[in-house]
């Protein structure tokens, strides 16, 4: 009689390969993900990463700069032609007084049409959670740091421009500080009242 020996089954267990990149992580390790910074929600505009203003502030204030143009020159050349009627200066003079319209208007209008590309090149904002800080500026440049204890109140304010455009501007009222208000233009305006609301003292909050 032929004798057995049974010796109790294991079940197979799945073949494991430990990585540096698994060791010491959560059973999960495949989903697993960094968690959140404290104090920083996902989605929130307080995330501390330097933004750059609207794009769209760059034909906003071209759009102005056109405006203000027009309202230089228009003027101006109207008092040479006022003059050149009234005294009928000679040619040389006359020429002269032409020129020198055509180099105000020309040179303004470059300046203003170029301004805006080196205003928004040179303007950022940072939201923290516990405050904003601002850089802005292209000869005379500040960076501005605000927090958010010292806020009094914000308003977001959108001019007809800006509304065509879907900007606004963010004001910022502060106490105790050498920057009583601090403006920021550029903003998308869904983005202006998201900080807005950020910056507002918790209910129950006073600023100091």
């Amino acid at each position: 009689m032929n004798e057995s020996t049974h010796s109790p089954e294991t079940p197979d267990l799945p073949e494991t390969s430990e990585t540096p990149e698994t060791r010491g992580t959560p059973e999960t390790a495949g989903s697993w993900e960094p968690a959140d910074p404290p104090n920083r929600e996902a989605g929130s505009i307080a995330d501390g990463v330097r933004r750059s203003l609207d794009p769209k502030v760059i034909p906003l204030q071209r759009t102005i700069g056109a405006i203000v143009t027009g309202c230089v020159s228009l003027p101006l050349g109207a008092a040479v032609g006022v003059l050149w009627a009234a005294f009928g200066p000679p040619p040389v003079v006359w020429g002269s007084m032409l020129g020198g319209w055509a180099a105000v208007t020309g040179a303004l209008g470059w300046w203003l049409y170029r301004w805006p590309v080196l205003h928004h090149r040179y303007a950022s904002y940072a939201v923290h959670p516990d405050g904003i800080e601002i850089r802005k500026g292209v000869i005379w440049r500040q960076a501005i740091s605000v927090a958010r204890s010292r806020v009094q109140h914000t308003d977001v304010s959108q001019g007809p421009l800006e509304r065509k455009y879907g900007l606004g501007t963010l004001g910022v009222y502060t106490a105790g500080t050498d920057h009583a208000k601090v403006s920021l233009d550029g903003l998308e305006h869904d983005t202006a009242l998201r900080i807005r609301d950020h910056l507002l003292p918790p209910a129950g909050d006073d600023a100091v």
